[in-house]
C-alpha cells in the first residue's frame, strides 16, 4: 500500500468481496481516476513470477468484480474515469525484502 500512497493514490476499499470474486484494492488517483488494483505476491519463482498470475481469465474476473462494484453505485465521487493496475511482490528467500512492482494501466477495458 505505500507503494500507491507514495505515488498519490488514496485507498478506498481493500479486499472488497462478492460472489462474482474480489478486489484487492480500490483508490483513487489525485486525477480522479478510480484505480482497480490487483496484487498478486510470491516468494521464490517455483511457481512462476507474480506478474505472470494475472493472465487474461484473471484480468476478466476482476473486470467482472469492478462493474458489480460499479453497478453498486460505490462510484467515489469525482470520478473521472477508471483503470486497472497490478502490484507484483516478490519475497526474497534471503531476507525479508520485498521487491515491489507497480504497473498502472496493466490491462485496459471499458467497464
Amino acid at each position: 500500500m505505500e507503494c500507491l500512497e507514495s505515488k498519490g493514490l488514496q485507498v478506498i476499499e481493500r479486499n472488497w468481496r462478492r460472489s462474482v470474486g474480489e478486489l484487492d484494492i480500490i483508490a483513487r488517483a489525485p486525477d480522479g481516476t478510480c484505480v482497480f488494483c490487483e496484487v498478486r505476491s510470491r516468494t521464490g519463482t517455483a511457481t512462476g513470477e507474480a506478474l505472470e498470475a494475472i493472465g487474461p481469465r484473471k484480468q476478466a474476473q476482476v473486470i467482472a468484480v469492478a462493474r458489480q462494484f460499479l453497478a453498486e453505485g460505490d462510484i467515489p465521487p469525482g470520478t473521472t474515469g477508471y483503470r486497472f493496475d497490478v502490484v507484483a511482490v516478490e519475497f526474497t528467500a534471503e531476507n525479508d525484502d520485498a521487491q515491489v512492482i507497480h504497473i498502472p494501466r496493466a490491462f485496459e477495458t471499458s467497464v
